[in-house]
């Protein structure tokens, strides 16, 4: 079994490498050669999470689970908010193949995701970005949003405005002029990413023009929410999968309330393969609903495994 240490990460798996897996992920699951386990997850208490995300990819001859989760005091301990391993076994013999370092993977992949999203439903001359949180994975958000859209500026909101300069740093990088707004201003974006751990809805449909794409990604628990259910159920919704969408995703509120039916939502890998047209109109509010599967994890894991492999890096322990 081959360890890959979290510190090895950067070297051996790029946001456009993720990118590619998380297509590949997306499109091996529209065809059903792949699919996720039921998700297991634990409040721990003071807002901690802690659970178990995983998955066989047949296609992909990938099985295994990501363990990780949410702790809120961990930035006093100079680490991030976000802790995570991913293991992968030999789906033959379940023989165990490595286990991998999750934190840059999780924040990799559902950047990609949300890329991945606005690549194939916004509009193609969207030019404005709005951002919706400003924690650790806003900045993986906005360079990945940057790949696949040519925006010329980016608007941006936090509950504590205090965190957003490091965001605006980041669009500094891009060559993106920044702003901090309040959220009626979101109107104003033609994408927008929320990424947040909110209990409750802050953008609401008011904040929201037509022919504006969502990407919805913090909303990954039950109780989580984002983003008014008023605004879920105007628009058009699309999922990594529906079964975790409407249980623990963005849309799990708008289905409890019965304003949306779960079978009107669609995987976005369907449209990857050609199987949905995605957009159907400019004026249309498109929102993909990004909950993270365990595919996705192993997805990433594994290049980071092949990589490693190729280099001669990483511990070996033979098991």
């Amino acid at each position: 079994m081959l360890i890959v240490p979290e510190a090895l990460i950067a070297q051996l798996v790029s946001a456009d490498d993720a990118f590619k897996a998380i297509e590949a992920c997306f499109a091996s699951m529209a065809r059903g050669d792949a699919y996720n386990f039921p998700v297991v997850r634990e409040a721990l208490g003071e807002g901690r999470q802690y659970g178990f995300k995983s998955g066989l990819d047949r296609a992909g001859a990938m099985l295994g689970v990501k363990a990780g989760g949410y702790f809120p005091g961990n930035g006093d301990k100079g680490m991030i908010n976000h802790q995570s391993s991913v293991f992968l076994f030999d789906p033959k013999t379940g023989k165990p193949q490595a286990m991998v370092g999750g934190n840059l993977l999780t924040a990799l992949r559902t950047a990609a995701a949300s890329a991945i999203s606005i690549d194939r439903l916004a509009r193609k001359d969207a030019r404005v970005l709005g951002i919706v949180g400003a924690g650790h994975q806003a900045g993986f958000q906005l360079r990945a949003a940057a790949k696949v859209r040519r925006f010329e500026r980016v608007i941006a909101w936090n509950l504590h405005p205090d965190m957003l300069p490091k965001l605006g740093a980041v669009a500094a990088e891009l060559g993106l002029p920044f702003e901090a707004v309040d959220l009626p201003r979101m109107r104003e974006a033609d994408v927008i990413i929320t990424i947040t751990s909110s209990p409750a809805a802050s953008l609401m449909a008011a904040h929201v023009s037509p022919g504006t794409h969502l990407a919805c990604m913090g909303t990954d628990t039950k109780g989580k929410q984002e983003v008014d259910p008023a605004l879920v159920a105007a628009a058009h919704v699309f999922t990594d999968e529906v079964a975790q969408s409407i249980s623990i995703g963005e849309a799990q509120h708008a289905v409890a309330a019965g304003t949306l039916d779960a079978h009107a939502i669609t995987p976005l890998g369907e449209v990857l393969i050609g199987r949905d047209p995605g957009r159907r109109s400019a004026e249309e509010i498109t929102l993909f609903d990004g909950t993270g599967v365990g595919l996705q994890d192993l997805a990433v894991a594994a290049v980071a495994v092949a990589r490693a492999r190729e280099r001669g890096m990483g511990i070996d322990v033979g098991v």
